[in-house]
């Protein structure tokens, strides 16, 4: 299983990280409303994925938990170029694996290049070419 901590919706910020429906996604807009007299504070938390770029809002009180994912940030060099996919050594455990190279990086991934990958939810995404 990933790794994930939980947080209370209310302390999520724009820019920071969240889990909607098993989607890893980025925070782009909260909206936190005051209801009545005894009523608790309510969230619109919209997000993108991370990788597909699906768009989710969720709506929670603000003292709920939300789990937020642990994301590993690492390097490594390409070793071969495979239509749509790279065969890749990392750069610290020199473990060999294939990773999915996204349609925006295709022309910079080249052999011998280094790129920076995420890992989120036991999903490894290449998010760089340096």
């Amino acid at each position: 299983m990933a790794e994930t901590k939980l947080v209370q919706a209310g302390d999520l910020k724009v820019g920071s990280y969240v889990i909607f429906d098993n989607i890893a996604c980025v925070v782009k807009d909260i909206q936190t409303s005051k209801t009545g007299k005894h009523g608790s504070s309510k969230c619109r938390i919209e997000a993108v994925g991370i990788i597909n770029n699906q768009k989710k809002i969720h709506l929670c009180p603000s003292g709920d938990n939300v789990q937020v994912p642990i994301i590993e940030k690492k390097n490594a060099q390409v070793l071969s170029v495979h239509e749509d996919s790279a065969t890749v050594m990392d750069n610290e455990s020199y473990e060999t694996f294939d990773i999915k190279i996204p349609e925006e990086l295709k022309e910079n991934v080249k052999e011998g290049s280094v790129v920076n990958y995420w890992i989120i939810m036991d999903e490894k995404v290449i998010m760089q070419v340096k």
